[in-house]
């Protein structure tokens, strides 16, 4: 990145054994690299400069859905990100409504994100290969989210219809408490419908309902 004219990079890295070579780098171009040792999980947006800020990574894959549900919550901060995922995470990014992938990362990543797949790589490009596919992908933050909904109550709702997916939501949003068909009937959505097929729009519809009924409190939900 630094060869291809990148002015400013700040490497975040935990792994002591790679801070040397990273030390290497940083003195062949003064003043363009910045080196932060830690856990990536622990660095905060403000830690990774000025913006327009763009992250370019190689996650670790058991990391991977953590690091990236704590970006999405900052996606204005973003100029848009390259990121590789496990093929099979990759896929959950880009899932459509009606789709066995289809589930609460997909509804996170596409409500805040536009999603493009890049390419794909093979396992006999790593040392030592994998037993996996690797997907890089492109998100760009949308300039307004898909729908409009508090992030807070579309992380409950998306949370508890996906909680018990085979189940249809007159049973799964029961999670949240109150009368679910009622929530459901103010959404406009049939109580029979199961998780996996209502839209991001449907979600943050629900979502909205959740808000004027006012049980939209609590603790954020994960992905």
């Amino acid at each position: 990145m630094l060869a291809a004219g990148a002015t400013r990079l700040i490497a975040v890295e935990r792994d002591e054994r790679c801070l040397a070579a990273l030390a290497e780098i940083a003195a062949a171009h003064p003043g363009r690299l910045e080196i932060v040792p830690g856990d990536a999980l622990a660095v905060t947006v403000h830690e990774l400069g000025a913006p327009p800020r763009r992250i370019v990574a190689n996650l670790p894959y058991n990391i991977s859905t953590a690091l990236l549900v704590q970006w999405l919550a900052h996606s204005d901060a973003f100029a848009g990100m390259i990121l590789m995922f496990q093929k099979e995470v990759a896929g959950r990014l880009f899932a459509a409504p009606g789709t066995a992938a289809y589930g609460r990362l997909s509804v996170a990543t596409q409500w805040r994100m536009e999603a493009r797949r890049l390419f794909d790589i093979d396992p006999r490009a790593f040392t030592p290969p994998p037993k996996i596919v690797s997907t890089v992908v492109e998100l760009i933050p949308r300039a307004t989210p898909l729908a409009p909904a508090d992030p807070v109550a579309l992380e409950r709702v998306v949370a508890a219809a996906f909680g018990q997916r085979r189940k249809m939501l007159r049973a799964s949003l029961r999670a949240l408490g109150g009368d679910a068909v009622a929530l459901l009937a103010e959404a406009g959505i049939a109580p029979t419908r199961r998780a996996e097929e209502l839209s991001i729009g449907e979600f943050c519809a629900l979502a909205r309902a959740f808000v004027v009924r006012g049980d939209a409190t609590g603790p954020r939900a994960g992905v």
